[in-house]
């Protein structure tokens, strides 16, 4: 192992190079001091050009830090990541074809690295099924340069499944907090776990370059041995910068990182928008002890939600960086908790998410359709991208989908208990047709898994012959403030409810009491794999069903 300068980093990357970066969103484990050092290097001499570059989650903060270091014309030849959002210049690159543009599961692309490393040919699962994912409709395809197949259907006992084809590399670059004179690295003070030792592990195994930026050095067998991440016969060189902050927006907060728990008073509370009545009306949903995870958006606001109203530790609110428990965290530091009970790797993560370990998910939605399907990665020349959406939409038992009932500029009032539209939003969210199948509502009602969606204004269920209204608020006419602005017409619930007068008032609802009424969240029921309504055989011997 040499440490090496940033600058120094750079210059081992070659034309047409493969990069596997690791991190999170707003600068989680990213190692920003050499991805600017890249940048750098590509501004003075033109090179290194016609990269791939490849990341899990989406990472940048919306401006010019992250993958968008990758932006200059030439620079960037394909990009393979679970989303987009964080690097705006990158979806313009691929609005404008000049890029190779893929948007993976996260959870694939977490999960790939792990593959990488043991050899194996790629991620094999029913994730992305019927999705925009599938070869038969985009192949996770977001422009029209992206021509290679990534991505192929495969029969396996008389089941689909699809395959994601193992990707190479030539320099996976890495964070962590510490690095002894041997290369080996601690992750004491990062807030998301990611999947470092994978990453590492594939790099070596491929005879990738495997780089680490960390902020500090320490001793030679100074380092608490079981707090070692990334062992250092992984590890080619160190950078060390003593200014790595732990988020963009935060330089160093012990509680993102586990080393202290804060009361629930100190967690962010949301002011009183048309977003806090849907994360509250989200939040109703849940039952006591139930497995949640809450995905980007409006839906972390379910976290807050929960601490304000005071049954935050009656429930497991998980996130796909690999938190259990606690509250994941809103705002331009989302991707981390705070408060939390563990910290796993990321692709362990989406195992347990994808073999149905979720009792419900919190998700948000940005279109979806009469047959309760759901967009949310790209609209027009909005390329977003799906982050771990599909593997936690098309494996959780329920998914509350949450939203605003239009986008743009919608204005509300609350009087009494009373909704009100002062101004409608310019965007409909309930469309004839969705442009990217995220979550495909027929699949799901085929598979049995429940799908809510909750607007400020109106509660969905998706029913037999499609979306359904059930709930509405007080104060709405269902005609003129919820038809009248949907590109189809629901069914509407025979037993068709108003929403809860409380959602609409500033203090708090009492929430607590209520969900603790509702009795504990029922666990799943045991499943052999391959095995539906034939008796159970293990070996070929039949048991009793």
């Amino acid at each position: 192992m040499k440490v090496i300068s940033a600058s120094e980093a750079a210059s081992l990357i070659q034309p047409g190079d493969s990069i596997l970066v690791s991190g999170s969103g707003g600068g989680h484990c990213v190692p920003e001091a050499v991805l600017e050092a890249i940048e750098a290097r590509f501004l003075e001499s033109g090179a290194p050009r016609d990269l791939c570059l490849i990341h899990a989650v989406g990472i940048g903060d919306r401006k010019l830090k992250g993958a968008a270091r990758f932006r200059h014309p030439g620079m960037l030849r394909r990009s393979i990541t679970g989303a987009l959002v964080d690097s705006p210049p990158l979806i313009e690159l691929a609005q404008k074809n000049l890029i190779e543009s893929y948007t993976l599961p996260q959870g694939v692309i977490a999960q790939m690295t792990r593959e990488i490393a043991a050899g194996r040919p790629g991620v094999i699962t029913k994730t992305g099924l019927h999705t925009f994912v599938d070869p038969r409709q985009r192949g996770a395809r977001q422009s029209a340069s992206a021509r290679e197949d990534l991505v192929e259907l495969l029969e396996i006992g008389g089941e689909e499944w699809l395959r994601f084809k193992p990707f190479p590399l030539d320099v996976v670059l890495l964070r962590g907090t510490t690095a002894d004179e041997d290369g080996n690295i601690t992750m004491e003070q990062e807030a998301v776990p990611g999947e470092m030792l994978s990453s590492a592990q594939a790099g070596r195994r491929l005879g990738a370059v495997v780089v680490v930026q960390v902020k500090r050095l320490a001793r030679r067998g100074t380092l608490p041995q079981r707090a070692v991440k990334i062992p250092g016969i992984l590890v080619d060189h160190v950078v060390v910068d003593e200014n790595q902050r732990q988020t963009y927006f935060s330089d160093y907060n012990p509680s993102y990182s586990g080393e202290m728990r804060i009361p629930l008073e100190g967690l962010r509370r949301l002011p009183f928008t048309e977003r806090k009545i849907v994360a509250r009306r989200a939040a109703m949903e849940i039952r006591p002890g139930a497995v949640c995870n809450l995905g980007a958006g409006i839906s972390t606001g379910v976290s807050a939600v929960a601490a304000e109203e005071g049954f935050l530790d009656e429930v497991v609110l998980t996130n796909e960086q690999g938190f259990v428990g606690g509250a994941p965290l809103t705002g331009p530091d989302s991707g981390a908790a705070q408060n939390y009970d563990a910290m796993v790797d990321q692709p362990y993560q989406f195992d347990f998410y994808d073999g149905g370990g979720l009792d419900i998910a919190f998700l948000s939605f940005a279109e979806v359709d009469g047959e309760g399907h759901v967009n949310v990665s790209r609209f027009g020349d909005t390329i977003v991208g799906i982050g771990g959406f599909v593997n936690i939409s098309q494996n959780a038992r329920k998914v509350v989908f949450s939203g605003t009932f239009t986008a743009g500029g919608l204005q509300i009032a609350t009087t009494d208990g009373q909704l009100r539209i002062l101004q409608e939003g310019r965007s409909r969210k309930f469309v004839r047709s969705v442009e990217q199948i995220c979550y495909n509502g027929r699949f799901a009602r085929e598979q049995g898994r429940e799908a809510v969606f909750v607007t400020e204004r109106a509660v969905f269920r998706v029913g037999a012959s499609g979306l359904e209204l059930c709930e509405v608020a007080p104060g709405i006419d269902i005609e003129r403030d919820i038809v009248a602005h949907m590109d189809f017409r629901p069914a509407i619930a025979a037993d068709l409810r108003t929403m809860d007068a409380r959602l609409f008032a500033a203090e708090p609802m009492g929430l607590r009491r209520d969900i603790a009424a509702l009795g504990s969240q029922a666990r799943q029921p045991r499943r052999r794999l391959g095995l539906k309504d034939s008796p159970r055989r293990v070996a070929g011997v039949a048991e009793p069903a």
